[in-house]
């Protein structure tokens, strides 16, 4: 009886020194490594932040706001929608112009990891107009039209005309590609500039986008939800997109019925 007493004793000092804690500088490192990992998975797949480098976006977006990117739904194979906000990688020479900014390593570490933006990303932020299939029609003194549908924007900067500054009059977007546009139409060097210097070279590759930007999270006072403006939202806007996935559905539907009827 002794030897199992003593033995019980020994086995609760023995639990007793297992649930003694450790100290909290020794925890802080597995903390800190755990929280960067945490980082890195969720800007490389769930939502990374941008910073907005000019004032092409005005006023919805101002000049070192910095915006929430939805990275997640295009890996669930959803495409961009006319009138979201999007993230995408320079397509052709677009910022050749434009000079790289440098960071230091500190910097660098946190960009890394998605604490803050990367200084030099060679990345851009517009608003989709137009998806593949669509015909924009984009004329001086006159409003944007998709598919013949025109686009009442009351987002656009102040005082900006839609399409003055580049009139490239009527073009249909290839499929898998946008037609993009900034909100300051005046200060923005988006895919009207590009046509006009080369045809072909405004249409952004929807493989290019990284993501779409859904909110304004810095500053404080910026704060702001980035929903589609219902002018998208018109009847008959989809009908580029659309009479497609029409034409493939009356075959579907007609050969469905058929069985019904048999």
């Amino acid at each position: 009886m002794d030897g199992e007493r003593a033995e019980r004793r020994r086995g609760l000092r023995w639990r007793g020194r297992t649930r003694k804690q450790r100290p909290f500088w020794q925890e802080l490192p597995i903390l800190v490594v755990l929280a960067l990992l945490l980082a890195l998975v969720i800007k490389s797949f769930f939502v990374q932040a941008f910073s907005i480098p000019s004032g092409s976006m005005e006023n919805t977006l101002q000049p070192g706001d910095r915006v929430l990117v939805d990275k997640l739904t295009p890996w669930f194979g959803a495409k961009p929608e006319r009138g979201d906000v999007v993230v995408f990688k320079d397509p052709d020479g677009w910022l050749d112009d434009e000079p790289v900014a440098k960071a230091n390593v500190v910097q660098e570490a946190l960009s890394y990891v998605g604490l803050m933006p990367a200084a030099g990303d060679r990345d851009l932020i517009k608003r989709v107009i137009a998806v593949g299939g669509d015909t924009v029609d984009c004329e001086a003194g006159k409003p944007v039209t998709v598919n013949g549908v025109a686009l009442n924007e009351p987002y656009i900067f102040p005082g900006s005309t839609p399409c003055d500054d580049y009139p490239v009059g009527k073009i249909t977007v290839p499929k898998d590609h946008l037609w993009v546009m900034g909100d300051h139409r005046n200060n923005s060097a988006d895919s009207r500039y590009h046509q006009v210097r080369g045809p072909g070279d405004g249409f952004v590759p929807e493989s290019d986008v990284v993501g779409r930007a859904f909110a304004v999270a810095w500053p404080l006072t910026h704060w702001a939800t980035l929903p589609v403006p219902s002018t998208f939202q018109q009847h008959g806007l989809a009908q580029g997109g659309g009479a497609v996935g029409m034409a493939a559905a009356v075959p579907v539907l007609y050969w469905y019925r058929r069985r019904q009827g048999s």
